[in-house]
């Protein structure tokens, strides 16, 4: 089982847009039995906090997606030691997170987009009010990570869903 967890600010945008699509994206390729994801933040402001409205309104929206009973968390040492991945959305994630894992020695932080063809941070919605450009990104940093994981992990092809 890979176990995955996604990281933003807050926990209440781009993480849980992460953690909700690669799971409907996993579900969809009868592979959840293959997969542990979650998400988390690197700050105390939402802690405890539901989704914000516009994720959860895009997600059902876009992909028939519920939120439902998700709120916001801080990663933990623990989370270190338990998942494979820690796939976080920018820079300022990885100053965040490289304070609590310096050097980050086993090697799991990875910034999501850095698998694409075009690395980039994925911008925070929060902040610019674009969650339809967040969740394009992150759709495409999922699908270029699950093009990682076939190679690397996987001797089958992962199907490409065609779903918007």
């Amino acid at each position: 089982m890979i176990k995955i967890l996604f990281i933003c600010h807050g926990n209440i945008c781009r993480s849980p847009m992460a953690e909700f699509l690669m799971k409907d994206i996993i579900k969809k390729k009868q592979m959840e039995n293959d997969f542990f994801i979650e998400s988390a933040a690197v700050s105390n402001e939402e802690l405890g906090n539901p989704v914000d409205f516009r994720v959860q309104e895009l997600l059902k929206k876009e992909y028939d997606i519920s939120c439902k009973g998700k709120y916001a968390r801080k990663i933990t040492k623990t989370d270190y030691e338990t998942f494979d991945y820690i796939l976080y959305m920018d820079h300022y994630n990885f100053y965040f997170l490289d304070k609590m894992f310096p050097g980050d020695p086993k090697n799991k932080m990875k910034r999501l987009l850095d698998f694409t063809s075009s690395p980039r941070d994925v911008d925070d919605p929060w902040y610019t009010g674009n969650f339809t450009e967040a969740l394009s990104d992150i759709k495409e940093g999922i699908e270029a990570f699950l093009k990682f994981l076939e190679k690397t992990y996987f001797h089958k092809t992962i199907k490409k869903e065609s779903n918007k």
